[in-house]
């Protein structure tokens, strides 16, 4: 059972966030990062119930490590 899942956000194409997490195929967004984040716990512990742990192997109360995609920004002259 794996203890540790990983989740990726990053800027969504017109506003807010999206979060994602292919451990428990889980996807959502939120419009402030303080609003995916809490979307994301939410959408992982849904994913987590009745058993789907198990059909995961993933641990019942795993640690989700978060990484944040940014594109870099190029000065214009």
């Amino acid at each position: 059972m794996r203890k540790i899942v990983y989740a990726t956000i990053w800027p969504g194409e017109e506003l807010g966030y999206v979060a994602e997490c292919p451990d428990l195929s889980v996807v959502t967004q939120g419009r402030t990062l303080d609003e995916v984040a809490y979307n994301l716990q939410e959408a992982c512990g849904l994913a987590l119930e009745d058993g789907g742990a198990e059909d995961l192997g993933v641990h019942q109360s795993p640690t989700i490590v978060v990484t944040m995609a940014l594109e870099p920004l190029v000065a214009t002259v």
